[in-house]
């Protein structure tokens, strides 16, 4: 059936719902896209005038579109090449979502998307369509066509496993600046123990590569093995250069809502180094390098001012 053009704009103004909705449920960017196309294509075929509530019929085709997707998702990295981190989305992509509450914040940080991988595709599922876009469980029902009750015992079950892997610090953008440039100082000494100063005792670093970019597929892990490896990491060398295609930009920004280092090279984004803050210091460092998930962030980078550019370069 053909859309007519107030069709066609009913969808568009539902788009950074659903894409928001789509990116949290798959920590994939490009799949969020792929998702959301899937679900426009599913709109254009169906009898509209029979869909009395067209944001809650959008809604449920696309969850139900991203829990296939996750389902076949988890085969996929069975086979992926080391470790598989979620695509960062830099600070001002619309793709992150409503974050007006902490709660909004939270759901789609970085460190919170990784501990989603942990969950079932419907724990997911019922956390970010609760947590992040305040569902209540009758429609969240509805969309997953289980009943109400089994919303609520699911809801509390991820919460559970989000709360505990979680002691985080909710930051601002000044204060992510800060200690950004306090870490990369620290980096860039060639000592470790400045670093070491900065991280808690179990800290831990882990990359993703995709198998396109070198990148340890075992964590680091522990204060004095973390900063012994960004003490080199954060080195400059001909070696690195060499293998970047250029000299590595380093900027502070954010992403998914946590201080982040942007490393560039020519106006394209070689990697991005997320950092976990905690009351006790800094507990993760998660570094991804996958081109394939840094398209988008390019993409944004290129169309951004960088004020007065690099903290440093390698």
């Amino acid at each position: 059936m053909a859309l007519i053009m107030s069709d066609v704009d009913r969808f568009e103004t539902a788009r950074p719902r659903l894409e928001a909705i789509a990116y949290r449920l798959l920590g994939s960017a490009s799949e969020a896209e792929d998702a959301v196309q899937e679900t426009f294509l599913r709109w254009q075929a169906a009898d509209i005038e029979r869909i009395d509530v067209p944001e809650a019929w959008l809604t449920k085709v696309l969850t139900n579109w991203c829990l296939n997707m996750l389902t076949s998702a988890r085969a996929r990295r069975e086979t992926y090449v080391g470790r598989w981190l979620p695509e960062p989305l830099l600070a001002g992509d619309p793709m992150l979502g409503p974050a007006d509450t902490a709660e909004q914040r939270e759901s789609v940080s970085y460190a919170v998307l990784v501990l989603l991988e942990r969950l079932s595709p419907n724990e997911r599922a019922v956390y970010v369509l609760r947590e992040a876009f305040d569902h209540p469980h009758r429609e969240i029902a509805e969309i997953l066509d289980i009943t109400e009750a089994a919303s609520q015992q699911i809801y509390h079950r991820a919460k559970k496993h989000i709360a505990d892997g979680k002691a985080r610090t909710e930051i601002d953008g000044a204060t992510a600046r800060r200690i950004v440039e306090e870490f990369l100082a620290a980096a860039t000494t060639g000592r470790t123990e400045p670093l070491v100063r900065l991280l808690t005792q179990d800290a831990v670093s882990v990359g993703d590569g995709g198998g396109k970019v070198p990148a340890r597929a075992k964590a680091f892990e522990g204060a004095l093995a973390v900063a012994t490896f960004m003490r080199g990491l954060f080195k400059p060398s001909a070696a690195k250069r060499a293998h970047v295609g250029g000299v590595p930009e380093i900027y502070a920004t954010t992403a998914n809502g946590e201080p982040a280092i942007v490393a560039v090279v020519d106006g394209r984004v070689v990697g991005i180094t997320c950092l976990e803050v905690t009351a006790e210091g800094i507990a993760a460092i998660r570094h991804q390098v996958n081109p394939d998930k840094l398209v988008r962030a390019t993409e944004q980078w290129a169309g951004e001012d960088h004020g007065e550019g690099p903290l440093v370069t390698l």
